[in-house]
């Protein structure tokens, strides 16, 4: 969000527009394939619900990490619960894993 002033401050501009033209036809794509997303959050539900999609498909946080941008994994990290199987894969790369369980018990 940005503040009313700065809103406003932009929308004074002559002649300055964010992103028509991307915006225009992503609007057209949208319209041409039925699909209905919440107003105001068009872009920001389709990019949620890829980053979810990936994870529950198996794929890596630090992999998203650089596909969405983030610059601080713990923006990414909430992701993370949505990883088939995370726990799983943790404890396949425990080098205690490894051992003998009388000496990993130890």
């Amino acid at each position: 969000p940005i503040s009313k002033e700065l809103y406003e401050e932009i929308m004074a501009l002559d002649g300055f527009n964010f992103f028509t033209d991307c915006y225009f036809q992503f609007l057209s794509v949208m319209e041409k394939t039925s699909i209905v997303l919440p107003r105001g959050q068009l872009t920001h539900v389709l990019r949620h619900t890829f980053a979810a999609h990936f994870m529950m498909s198996g794929g890596n946080i630090l992999a998203l990490q650089k596909i969405l941008g983030h610059h601080d994994i713990k923006m990414t990290m909430r992701y993370a619960h949505l990883a088939p199987d995370h726990l799983e894969t943790a404890l396949r790369f425990n080098p205690l894993a490894t051992l003998p369980t009388s000496i990993a018990s130890f």
